[in-house]
């Protein structure tokens, strides 16, 4: 798919309003921290201090059986993304850019932990519960929710999104390329593999 200046390819812009295109990376529950993620671990998420127990176990994306990690079946939804926003200071109040986020509402909780997101690559289409933040940053609002196109992440391919092995296979990617994606409403969500278990935890930090 020939790409734009600003990433936004001729058959997202007419097609899709309310997508953004960015390049995208794998992560999964239980990755140790190496070379290759910035040495950040993913034993706990950005929300969950124990995402690994409560997840049930290492999402290994070599190892699979359909759309789960074979061994063990998750305990919570094995299709989730990381986007590079986290709306919490270090006291537990909200950022300022926070509640500027479209469905913030007093009382909202949690604001952005288990959200969906619709993703598409060339013809396949995935959703997934937003469960972590990144690829390495927690302060890009303008991408998330702005009219940004770019991320702020300048490490190796500056990726803007992070997907599951559930996610990654279910849309027949082999390498990190560009996906676009956007949120979703609940309702809007179509039954499928990533609805047989959906994460409903709140924030454990």
């Amino acid at each position: 798919m020939a790409v734009l200046g600003r990433g936004v390819s001729p058959l997202m812009a007419a097609t899709a309003p309310g997508f953004k295109e960015t390049t995208t990376t794998m992560f999964w529950v239980g990755e140790p921290a190496d070379a290759a993620n910035a040495f950040i671990s993913n034993t706990e998420s950005y929300w969950d201090k124990d995402w690994l127990a409560n997840f049930g176990g290492v999402d290994d994306p070599f190892d699979r059986d359909r759309h789960w990690a074979a061994g063990f079946t998750p305990k919570e939804n094995p299709f989730y993304v990381a986007l590079p926003y986290g709306e919490l200071q270090n006291d537990g109040l909200l950022k300022t850019e926070a509640y500027e986020v479209p469905w913030y509402r007093p009382g909202v909780a949690p604001l952005l932990k288990n959200r969906w997101v619709e993703i598409r690559h060339n013809f396949r289409v995935c959703f997934a519960q937003w469960q972590d933040v990144g690829p390495c940053g927690e302060d890009d609002f303008a991408f998330v929710f702005g009219a940004s196109l770019i991320p702020l992440n300048t490490f190796d391919a500056k990726a803007g999104l992070d997907v599951s092995p559930a996610v990654w296979h279910a849309l027949g990617m082999t390498e990190n390329t560009l996906t676009a994606w956007r949120f979703v409403d609940e309702s809007e969500v179509p039954e499928g593999p990533w609805t047989e278990i959906v994460t409903a935890s709140g924030i454990n930090r």
